[in-house]
């Protein structure tokens, strides 16, 4: 997928974090991001660090993904972003469950009125295979 004139949507991920960071295609700096490690995520953070027994050992799920996705948005339309791209590739790539949880991500993206270029292709039959 070609990004050149499009600004470029990439996601972080580990058990612990996920950061969305969108880059300036001319320049490659960062010019938004919002990550699970802010301050109003800092609760749930705690409370899953703390959970017994630890079946899972990740600390974010899909809703923190879609308040990420939220934030996001809201960064992209103060500085005058409408569209951005995703490297579709990369996203094909990640485990099955991780794209499943990062879907909300681009919805709310979507939802808040910045385009997601690449996102429709990462839907229900993307993830299914």
């Amino acid at each position: 997928m070609c990004t050149d004139n499009r600004h470029l949507l990439r996601l972080v991920l580990s058990c612990r974090k996920l950061t969305a960071q969108v880059t300036n295609p001319s320049t490659s700096s960062i010019v938004a991001m919002a990550s699970s490690s802010e301050q109003e995520f800092l609760p749930s953070y705690r409370a899953r660090l703390n959970r017994l027994p630890r079946r899972q050992n990740r600390l974010w799920d899909s809703k923190d993904a879609a308040r990420i996705g939220e934030k996001l948005a809201l960064r992209l339309c103060d500085i005058g972003v409408s569209a951005v791209a995703i490297n579709l590739h990369e996203e094909l790539t990640r485990p099955v469950h991780h794209r499943k949880m990062v879907l909300p991500l681009f919805d709310s993206v979507r939802r808040a009125g910045v385009t997601v270029d690449g996102a429709e292709k990462l839907g229900v039959s993307a993830v299914s295979e």
